[in-house]
């Protein structure tokens, strides 16, 4: 502030910045903190978020096209893909105003650029890029690897320290991991074939859940968990699952194969027609089958659990689990994973629903990760493609089953 001909002008240091950048970037980084806009398209959500350097959530919203795509009877990637070119420019808007910012006040774009769908991956990035191109204040990008994010959302609402055990499971993937860093991942399991919320979609189609009144507007893992409530998760015997491979991979198609001729042999001897109506033991059914998709899920986790054991990658602090991804949500993925771990002493960590499904935040809060450690930060977004296809960290899939671990019986569900 000066006096001029008793004319007083004062400056605002941070909107001078902010518009002309007149100050050195050590400076800056003392006065202010750098804000965060994450982008997430990478399948039928689009979701964004602006979260701060020291972790504030400022804003976020998201578009979810579930609806859709269930009376569709699945996700449909040109329709996808369209949706989120409708919804985009609405989603940032949205969380923008409720952080009170406009785009001039992003420091940083952080966007989901592998894996997933490679059409609806294309419009988030392509949106960065035009950001980027467009604004005269210069912005930062952060690529964003999906499971990478997924795997440090609960360090968004948990201080949870390197190392730990993460499982992530979802309609697209099912992963189990140790995290050591903010992009140090050591893979221990994946899966080769069906991914768990993709043949929770799959049995609930055919069971016609959608047409009950209470599942009209879930989605397939969703309809199976309210129907298995009122369920016996034991009237069938269990489904053997890899029992023969001593490793962590998951496989689905087998159980998916055994649901499809049960729910079939049980209409043709009940008498239910094809196109309409239930079997009369649907609730036990579901349940079964809920329980035999965790069953495996959980004997997988055991072994990853004796192997870090064994090769000492969880340190010798408190042992965590992290589960997260959309099948994450499961209140019987829960209870039947926080049993095992009772077993190892080993503390099970799960995100809220809302953070377990696809979602903006996670996106800002791994830019945030990956800005305070200065990692993966780039001037220019023009150079980068999406990867529908992507793994994670250095793969130790195969030192598991090499290491021949046999399983102990554990009872799960007082199974």
């Amino acid at each position: 502030m000066f006096n001029l001909r008793n004319i007083t002008f004062k400056f605002d240091v941070f909107t001078l910045n902010k518009k002309f950048e007149v100050f050195p970037l050590v400076v800056r980084k003392k006065f202010y903190r750098r804000i965060v806009l994450g982008i997430e398209t990478s399948c039928d959500d689009t979701g964004a978020a602006i979260v701060s350097e020291d972790g504030s959530l400022l804003g976020e919203a998201i578009n979810s096209q579930t609806n859709i795509h269930v009376q569709a009877g699945g996700i449909v990637p040109p329709v996808a893909r369209n949706l989120h070119r409708d919804n985009i420019d609405g989603v940032v808007d949205e969380a923008l105003s409720q952080a009170n910012l406009s785009l001039n006040d992003i420091d940083v774009v952080a966007t989901t650029i592998k894996p997933g769908l490679a059409s609806c991956l294309s419009v988030g990035l392509q949106y960065t890029k035009n950001i980027l191109q467009r604004q005269h204040r210069r912005k930062q990008f952060i690529p964003i690897h999906h499971m990478e994010a997924h795997a440090l959302t609960i360090r968004f609402i948990n201080s949870i320290s390197f190392p730990y055990l993460v499982l992530l499971i979802s309609g697209g993937h099912s992963l189990l991991s140790v995290v050591r860093g903010v992009d140090d991942f050591v893979l221990l399991g994946r899966g080769i074939d069906d991914a768990p919320g993709e043949v929770f979609d799959k049995v609930a189609r055919r069971l016609r859940l959608k047409d009950l009144p209470q599942c009209t507007n879930l989605s397939g893992g969703q309809s199976i968990e309210v129907v298995a409530s009122g369920g016996n998760p034991f009237r069938y015997p269990l489904f053997p699952i890899m029992t023969r491979l001593a490793d962590c991979n998951f496989s689905f198609s087998g159980l998916k194969s055994w649901a499809m001729r049960t729910i079939e042999e049980e209409e043709l001897e009940q008498g239910v027609l094809l196109c309409e109506g239930h079997i009369s033991n649907l609730a036990d059914f579901c349940a079964t089958f809920q329980y035999m998709v965790f069953h495996h899920i959980c004997r997988r986790v055991q072994r990853g659990l004796l192997f870090c054991g064994m090769k000492g990658l969880l340190g010798e602090s408190v042992n965590n689990l992290v589960i997260s991804g959309g099948v994450a949500s499961n209140q019987c993925a829960r209870l039947m994973m926080s049993q095992l771990c009772q077993h190892y002493d080993c503390h099970v960590l799960t995100p809220p629903p809302k953070l377990c499904t696809d979602n903006g935040i996670m996106v800002a809060w791994n830019g945030v990760e990956l800005l305070r450690a200065n990692r993966r930060m780039y001037d220019d977004a023009s150079c980068f493609q999406v990867q529908p296809k992507c793994p994670l960290g250095v793969d130790l899939t195969h030192d598991v089953r090499s290491s021949c671990i046999k399983l102990p019986k554990i009872k799960l569900l007082n199974s």
